[in-house]
């Protein structure tokens, strides 16, 4: 494990090796996080997603300067799309960031989706993981930005951002579910443009509506907490009640102006992030929220194992045979699935 030491030690090359091993599934690769993985749990991850459009890496660019002045080591992992037609992605957030190249303290990653739906690479949790354990905090998460069902970044990320321009749709879009429900901070971006006070107005009209406040991430881990109890310190508990009694119990999203290229309204970004982040260590949700990030991981982890192990054990001449009987209409697809089910447990 030559290389998990020498990107414990410091090498930003073997931190870039070894993530390229992990984007590209080699050989052991799992055992390399396992030696990794005592060493992570320590970095907060700030997730940034959005349209496309609305300035999400430039905005993430100022984040990371902004950390940089207080923080050794600051990472950041930005998600491209993959064509579907060439497989090649432009890897844009990279050229957009390139100002950052020359800091020894900032560590940019740029991701492909390689097809993976949901705003992220399949691997970009583990890439997080990498940047966690060899000392990178916060770690700065951009989405591809595709659109309002990209609700991955919520498992993934401590404090979500969801990042709005003006004159990209109209109050009913802003009322719309989905994307804008994952949002512990709501950015509205390129505030110098006419309309901005618009948008501002319509987002802000969405977050009355429930004046309980919240946010997509509140009600999964209370869900969790009802279905798997996590443990509850006594110290833990106190603190929550005293959070209960100042907040309300819940979160309400915070609305930010920016204008990220001039780095406008970036201070006050930092601190709601940092408002956020004291209110999730002291109502327990922090706990929270990596039992739902753990739980989330070993589900995925399971289901790529259960299926390796099933199509391992599948004789590929009577796969064929079923697709032809599907495709036929001989045979329908759950018949299909049940019969491969009992080839391989049989």
């Amino acid at each position: 494990m030559e290389l998990v030491r020498a990107a414990l030690a410091g090498d930003r090359r073997a931190v870039a090796r070894l993530i390229t091993r992990i984007e590209n599934n080699c050989e052991d690769v799992q055992n390399e996080l396992a030696e990794l993985y005592p060493y992570a749990g320590r970095a907060y991850v700030i997730g940034v997603t959005g349209a496309p459009g609305a300035g999400k890496s430039t905005l993430v660019g100022q984040l990371a300067k902004a950390y940089r002045a207080s923080q050794p080591k600051v990472g950041v992992v930005a998600v491209d799309a993959t064509s579907p037609f060439s497989g090649g992605a432009i890897l844009g957030d990279r050229i957009r960031m390139r100002d950052l190249a020359g800091d020894p303290g900032i560590f940019v990653r740029s991701m492909a989706t390689r097809g993976n739906l949901g705003g992220l690479a399949s691997t970009t949790a583990e890439v997080v993981k990498v940047l966690d354990a060899v000392g990178y905090d916060p770690i700065i998460v951009e989405t591809v930005g595709t659109g309002q069902a990209e609700v991955d970044i919520a498992r993934l990320a401590h404090t979500v951002l969801v990042v709005e321009a003006p004159n990209m749709g109209d109050e009913i879009q802003a009322l719309k579910a989905g994307i804008l429900e994952i949002a512990d901070i709501l950015v509205v971006n390129k505030c110098d443009c006419v309309g901005a006070e618009r948008t501002s107005a319509a987002l802000e009209m969405m977050l009355n509506l429930d004046r309980a406040g919240g946010s997509f991430h509140d009600m999964l881990c209370s869900s969790l907490a009802l279905l798997t109890g996590p443990p509850q310190p006594a110290t833990a508990l106190a603190a929550g009640k005293a959070a209960d009694a100042d907040a309300g119990n819940r979160w309400r999203p915070r609305l930010i102006k920016t204008n990220a290229l001039q780095g406008e309204g970036i201070p006050d970004l930092v601190q709601a992030i940092a408002d956020h982040r004291q209110y999730l260590e002291a109502s327990q949700e922090l706990q929270r929220r990596d039992w739902v990030r753990v739980m989330h991981e070993l589900e995925q982890t399971l289901y790529q194992a259960l299926m390796k192990r099933l199509l391992d054990g599948i004789d590929p001449a009577h796969l064929t045979n079923l697709l032809a009987r599907v495709v036929a209409r001989e045979i329908d697809p759950y018949a299909a699935v049940r019969q491969l089910i009992a080839q391989c447990w049989s």
